[in-house]
């Protein structure tokens, strides 16, 4: 097949292993141009930089450092940096996994919803471990995954969430289409002082998962698969309806 245009992105930062090492792979056979945050923007969900301008700075390597979040990335990216409309976007691999309810607040997973948004075939992809040692398997997925998604396109309104294991390419199991689990509702907000003696707070790690049952995203990546899970950009809850038109007859 000819080679297309990729637009990647990521919420680690322009200089992250991940988006290098996806962006070496995938650069091989295809087009590819990388515009991402300039720092770090892990948490900023499809969070878009409305209080001042946007400054790109393009380094040496050829990607694009912007200095706002991962939605800005796909904006800009898209309608000012390529030359030629993408194909497809691509936002990733993220540091650590990105399951569950982690996709709410996820810019990796943002950047992808905003890419299809946009009208272009998207895919979040996540090294589901925060030790990220094994970056080139993910890579090598992505790559496959992308000859797959070529030749058989995805409906208009869904991306996929891809999470990989951390492991050796020969030591993945499989695919496993799965659904999104979900963790327990706890408090992980961390008290402190600052310098002052003035209390300061700090948003914790993801608390412990509690739907990890068989067909999970969770229960995939323990087991070895690959997770890949079809998210919808309509949130519209369709099957609600009724039951929100009766409540309403009583206002």
């Amino acid at each position: 097949m000819n080679p297309i245009n990729i637009l990647i992105s990521n919420d680690d930062g322009v200089k992250a292993p991940g988006i290098v090492c996806l962006a070496e792979e995938v650069s091989k056979h295809h087009k590819v141009t990388v515009v991402a945050p300039n720092e770090n923007k892990s948490g900023t969900s499809s969070a878009l930089t409305l209080d001042r301008p946007l400054k790109c700075e393009r380094l040496k390597n050829g990607y694009y450092s912007v200095n706002g979040n991962p939605c800005d990335c796909v904006h800009l990216g898209s309608h000012r940096i390529m030359q030629e409309l993408p194909d497809m976007v691509i936002s990733g691999i993220n540091r650590g996994p990105n399951l569950g309810d982690d996709v709410m607040y996820s810019g990796t997973v943002a950047a992808a919803m905003e890419g299809r948004s946009m009208g272009y075939p998207a895919v979040a992809i996540s090294l589901a471990s925060f030790e990220a040692k094994h970056y080139q398997t993910a890579a090598q997925i992505m790559f496959k995954m992308l000859e797959r998604l070529r030749a058989f396109s995805l409906e208009s309104n869904i991306i996929l969430n891809v999470n990989v294991p951390d492991l050796p390419l020969e030591e993945i199991k499989g695919y496993r289409l799965t659904r999104l689990g979900c963790r327990h509702r706890a408090d992980t907000i961390v008290p402190a002082e600052d310098p002052r003696g003035r209390p300061i707070y700090w948003i914790g790690p993801p608390s412990e998962p509690q739907d990890i049952g068989e067909g999970t995203d969770f229960d995939a990546i323990a087991n070895g698969y690959v997770s890949v899970t079809p998210l919808v950009i309509d949130f519209t809850a369709y099957q609600s309806f009724n039951s929100v038109k009766e409540w309403m007859s009583e206002i």
